[in-house]
């Protein structure tokens, strides 16, 4: 049985954070500092993979006796991958080339024993509906949510919400970046049972 004092997010992200913490159990975080880039002729699933596996192993190097949970989230469109859009600007292009259409969010997430290197991993899809957006909602929303941060920049877990017509996962908080149920069941295998 691994302590629970030992789990590490690799991970800066604020989100992710407020989602493990819905699992009551301690941990530590760490960002870990990756290069993000994608290789050319990866699948978006085969990049998000990479860069959970990639996070976790980062981290792990300074925490040698830790769990390490690593997470990776790639949005597509269209074939155009999405990324986070950073200022204002971008987010409107995001917004209007995803009106009306479905995007797929592809979060991944490795869980690593660093002792022993040992990874499990899953790849979580979600596929998203946006509503026929006008200027006037994109900007509304902007203005109140500032999603900057936030891949594609639907923030679904506050008022971002409102732009999408359907959800389709079998992990809601994979959209939000860390798909808890499927962490729940890798934790589990490691030895880490959420729920003793």
């Amino acid at each position: 049985m691994v302590s629970l004092s030992q789990i590490v997010l690799a991970s800066g992200s604020t989100y992710r954070r407020a989602l493990l913490e819905r699992l009551g159990v301690p941990f530590e975080w760490a960002a870990p500092d990756v290069d993000e880039s994608e290789i050319p002729g990866e699948s978006t699933s085969e990049t998000a993979l990479r860069l959970a596996i990639l996070k976790a192993r980062t981290v792990a190097r300074r925490f040698p006796n830790a769990v390490v949970i690593g997470s990776d989230q790639v949005a597509s469109c269209d074939d155009a991958r999405i990324g986070k859009p950073g200022n204002h600007a971008n987010a409107v292009k995001q917004l209007e080339f995803m009106s009306g259409k479905t995007a797929l969010f592809e979060t991944a997430l490795a869980v690593l024993v660093a002792a022993t290197d040992e990874v499990r991993s899953r790849v979580v899809p979600c596929r998203v509906s946006f509503r026929a957006l006008t200027r006037t909602t994109i900007e509304t929303y902007l203005a109140r949510e500032q999603p900057y941060d936030c891949a594609g920049s639907a923030k679904a877990e506050g008022l971002g919400i409102a732009l999408i017509a359907r959800i389709e996962t079998d992990d809601p908080t994979a959209l939000i970046g860390l798909p808890l149920i499927a962490l729940t069941e890798l934790l589990s295998a490691v030895g880490i049972p959420v729920i003793g």
